[in-house]
C-alpha cells in the first residue's frame, strides 16, 4: 500500500500502521472517519427555479473535491442530483434568490437518508403545522446523496444587490426595481434624482396636486392662482 504522508487524517495503509496491534487499530479508526462527510464545496449545473415566485427548488451540483485511492490516484465524483437548497425563509416570508448555474458554494451532507423528508415536505404546507417527521428513507449514512446547498462561497462582485455599509443602505439594479404593497410609508426626507412619474392621484398635505388638481381664486390676466384645492 502507499505509504503516502498526508495533512490531518491518514487513510492510507502506511508500514507503522502493521508494525502493531495498536497501528492496525489506528488504521481501522481512521478508515472509518474518513467515510463520515460534513461539508464539501461544489459547483452548480442545473437549477430548477429561476428566481420566480414558486417554493423552493432543488439544484444538481458537481463535488469539486475529486475522490482519491490509496495510490493517490484521483477521479472525479459524480454529478448528484435533487440536492435542496437553503432559502431564507420564515413561513410565508422570504427572500428569493436562487443559486444560478456556475456558482461555487458550500454545500452539507446529513447524516441519515432525507429522501422521504424531502417527499413529504412537498406534499405539506408548512403553515398548517403538519407533521414533517418521518423515518430514513434507506440505512445510507453520510452519503453525498443527502446533501443540502448552503450558499456561494466564491464569485465575483455583483452587478444587482442590496448592500449595508457604514455609510446606509444601497439598493442596485441594472433594470428595474419593483416594489408591490397596498401602502408604503416613507418616514423621513425623500430625495429623487430623476424624473417621477405617477399614474393616480398625487398629493401634498392632503391636497391632490397632480394633473387633475383645481385652483381657486382663478382670473383672467397676469394674477397667480392660489392653493390646490
Amino acid at each position: 500500500m502507499s505509504q503516502k504522508t498526508n495533512v490531518g487524517i491518514q487513510t492510507n495503509l502506511v508500514a507503522a500502521d502493521s508494525a502493531s496491534e495498536i497501528g492496525k487499530l489506528n488504521f481501522i479508526i481512521r478508515s472509518a472517519l474518513s467515510k463520515t462527510r460534513t461539508s464539501i464545496p461544489v459547483q452548480i449545473i442545473s437549477v430548477s427555479n429561476a428566481g420566480g415566485l414558486s417554493p423552493v427548488g432543488t439544484v444538481s451540483v458537481q463535488p469539486l473535491v475529486n475522490a482519491v485511492d490509496g495510490e493517490g490516484n484521483s477521479w472525479p465524483h459524480g454529478i448528484i442530483y435533487n440536492v435542496p437548497y437553503v432559502r431564507i425563509q420564515g413561513g410565508a416570508n422570504g427572500i428569493i434568490l436562487d443559486p444560478q448555474v456556475n456558482d461555487i458554494g458550500i454545500a452539507i451532507i446529513c447524516d441519515r437518508d432525507i429522501s422521504t423528508v424531502q417527499n413529504v415536505g412537498k406534499s405539506i404546507n408548512p403553515a398548517t403545522g403538519n407533521n414533517f417527521t418521518s423515518a430514513p428513507g434507506s440505512n445510507r449514512k453520510n452519503d453525498m446523496s443527502d446533501m443540502i446547498y448552503i450558499q456561494t462561497i466564491i464569485g465575483a462582485a455583483p452587478t444587482q444587490y442590496v448592500q449595508f455599509n457604514s455609510t446606509g443602505i444601497t439598493i442596485t439594479s441594472p433594470t428595474t426595481v419593483t416594489i408591490n404593497a397596498t401602502n408604503i410609508n416613507i418616514n423621513g426626507k425623500l430625495t429623487v434624482v430623476g424624473d417621477v412619474e405617477t399614474t393616480g392621484t398625487l398629493k401634498n398635505n392632503t391636497k391632490n396636486v397632480g394633473s387633475t388638481h383645481t385652483h381657486s381664486g382663478v382670473t383672467t390676466g397676469s394674477g397667480t392662482t392660489g392653493a390646490p384645492t
